[in-house]
């Protein structure tokens, strides 16, 4: 259910989720600007209200990190994949470039796609593919991914030798995977 709060003047939308898992309420602020609220099932609405009120500052925080990008919450996601893809390549680009300089790896595409469940994966065939809304995390986050996938062309698996190549370059990789899964990082 879609609906709407005035936060500091400002009219939010957001959608609100009823969980049965649920145990306590989840605000998460999506990197394609989408607010969600998810509660317990029998919470009463102004429960809501009030708690998004009480982190109200967070909230903004998010919702304007990501309009930095031009995320514009409007478009659908297949608008938000063509509008953002060229420009998400760039990015991989310059970054695997920056990275691939230490560790010198051959691949052979570089793909930008609009995965649902994946912010990145590296083919057998060394193709190396990123989601588009890697454009939108903190800078550490994406290049994470980007280090991430690149190290599975010497170590196709999720070994110790991965993991050491991984933090030859993100010696705090495990901090990061971490806030990925619980800050909101989210597609």
């Amino acid at each position: 259910m879609t609906k709407q709060i005035k936060i500091h003047s400002r009219d939010i939308n957001y959608t609100l989720k009823t969980s049965k898992k649920a145990k306590k309420l989840r605000l998460a602020v999506y990197c394609d600007g989408s607010f969600v609220v998810t509660k317990p099932m029998g919470l009463n609405d102004r429960v809501v209200e009030k708690y998004i009120m009480e982190k109200s500052n967070w909230v903004l925080a998010k919702i304007d990190h990501f309009k930095k990008f031009g995320v514009d919450i409007n478009k659908n996601d297949k608008q938000k994949y063509l509008t953002y893809k060229n420009k998400t390549l760039e990015f991989v680009q310059e970054r695997i470039q920056h990275f691939n300089s230490t560790y010198q790896f051959k691949y052979n595409k570089i793909n930008i796609k609009n995965q649902k469940t994946r912010w990145g994966s590296c083919s057998k065939k060394r193709n190396l593919n990123f989601n588009y809304k890697i454009l939108f995390l903190p800078k550490h986050a994406a290049d994470y991914i980007i280090v991430h996938e690149l190290c599975h062309l010497k170590e196709f698996n999720h070994s110790t030798k991965f993991w050491n190549l991984v933090a030859t370059l993100v010696p705090n990789h495990k901090e990061i995977r971490k806030e990925i899964r619980n800050k909101g990082l989210y597609f």
